[in-house]
């Protein structure tokens, strides 16, 4: 059995969907850290936050992690985009299997986020569109030093998803 594969990267960069992609390539089992949480607490990531708190959410986040890497089912895992921020969560990603950076800028992910997707984020509601891109360029200069832990670090600004894709098999296929 491989050891997992876990997307990180900031909100909206394309882990979901990338890792829907790789998994379906490799033929393997894929799980999303948030959707996770959000079945086991019966409740949207943004409802968590709103009413138990950003606290509680990364709470439950970690150990949603915890029992991802234990249980060693899901090889491919993508993460909520605070996820490796917190406590030691990049160092037990790391330990436990390959992390994979998907590095995207800000302005590629404003237009890559449709409304919807908007929404659902808490932290990025009520944002116009320059506000936003000078939001997530703040944000993410916070997380990129936990980002940047990764195994394998992914520049997506100027590739497709397939080339993406593509590029992150050939580099699994080398040792990465």
């Amino acid at each position: 059995m491989m050891k997992p594969l876990f997307l990180v990267g900031y909100m909206g960069c394309g882990k979901s969907t990338l890792g829907r992609k790789l998994a379906r390539r490799l033929g393997l089992s894929y799980a999303d850290t948030d959707a996770l949480v959000e079945e086991r607490e019966g409740a949207s990531v943004s409802d968590v936050f709103r009413y138990e708190g950003e606290q509680r959410f990364r709470e439950v986040e970690r150990e949603v992690l915890d029992r991802v890497i234990d249980e060693g089912a899901v090889p491919v895992v993508s993460t909520g985009g605070g996820l490796p921020t917190w406590s030691d969560n990049m160092a037990r990603m790391n330990a436990a299997g390959c992390t994979v950076y998907l590095r995207r800028s800000a302005e590629q992910i404003a237009r890559r986020l449709s409304p919807y997707g908007r929404r659902k984020r808490p932290r990025l509601q009520g944002l116009n569109d320059e506000e936003l891109v000078a939001f997530m360029e703040r944000d993410m200069a916070v997380r990129e030093p936990f980002y940047a832990q990764a195994s394998l670090v992914v520049d997506c600004d100027w590739l497709s998803d397939e080339e993406v894709v593509e590029y992150i098999l050939a580099r699994l296929k080398d040792g990465a």
